[in-house]
């Protein structure tokens, strides 16, 4: 299901995927089945999300984003893929981030570019990833 309102301009959805009001999802985009995106959320051309994904409302996923199969994104988690912003930065160099299979990322939680999330990992609610996180691995605060 699309809702009407929503702007989903791929075609790269698989079935029973439920995607709600406000979303925008660009033409590049990859996503799995049985997923259920939320309200206010954003996804770019150059992002990947596979089976079984939850991404809950005001989660903005930027290109370079992989997101495996049975990952749950709580509200407003943030999602960072250059690591020294600017307007119009000529010089922009793309950092991936990769959200492996079964990890749980709570709400506004930040993933700052170039980490890998492990398989089953928990990120707690607010906390700062900075860097690499094991498989299983719970983090909370600043990792």
């Amino acid at each position: 299901m699309i809702h009407k309102l929503s702007d989903v301009q791929t075609e790269n959805i698989g079935k029973n995927t439920n995607i709600w009001q406000f979303c925008v999802v660009l033409k590049g985009a990859k996503v799995g089945s049985s997923c259920n995106i939320c309200s206010h959320c954003f996804i770019e051309n150059e992002v990947v999300i596979g089976n079984n994904v939850t991404i809950k409302n005001g989660v903005y996923l930027y290109d370079g984003i992989t997101v495996e199969d049975n990952v749950f994104i709580g509200p407003n988690a943030t999602f960072c893929n250059d690591k020294y912003p600017k307007s119009k930065n000529k010089d922009f160099k793309l950092e991936s981030i990769l959200i492996k299979k079964g990890a749980s990322i709570g709400a506004n939680a930040t993933i700052l570019p170039g980490v890998t999330i492990g398989e089953n990992a928990l990120i707690a609610a607010g906390a700062i990833v900075t860097k690499d996180v094991p498989d299983s691995k719970v983090v909370k605060g600043k990792w």
